[in-house]
């Protein structure tokens, strides 16, 4: 594990029933999360994805490559395009810093429309193994 490792692409389809019980799951009943048509008078040609159920993805996605044993030490993102039902994000990530068993990693999350998150996340690896890539 080193600066400069680049994650494997994580592709995630974006289906209205992963939209819905995210916000569910988070206790996000904002009508803009599960009712188009309420979405739509509100201008947004759909539902779209709520913060929390992003942050759990990226989450996922470090957590998914770094093992079992990683522990997320912060996330800091910020949202950009919505993701919609029927878009395709692709999260890609890429380590900036190592300082021991610490890795900071750029995470970035794109669909159709741009990128729909960007952020950074430092995660614990113990003993420096990796299940995604290569170790150091």
């Amino acid at each position: 594990m080193k600066a400069g490792d680049e994650l494997a692409p994580l592709d995630i389809p974006i289906t209205r029933t992963l939209i819905v019980a995210g916000a569910v799951a988070s206790r996000d009943y904002q009508d803009v999360h599960h009712d188009a048509v309420l979405a739509r008078e509100k201008g947004s040609p759909d539902i779209f994805m709520n913060i929390l159920t992003t942050n759990g993805l990226v989450g996922r996605y470090i957590t998914d490559h770094f093992g079992p044993a990683a522990r997320l030490r912060s996330v800091r993102i910020r949202l950009g395009v919505p993701n919609y039902p029927g878009d395709l994000m692709t999260l890609t990530g890429t380590i900036t810093a190592v300082d021991g068993e610490v890795a900071e990693v750029r995470v970035v999350g794109a669909n159709r429309l741009g990128h729909h998150v960007t952020g950074t996340v430092r995660v614990a690896v113990p003993g420096g193994h990796v299940l995604g890539g290569a170790a150091s």
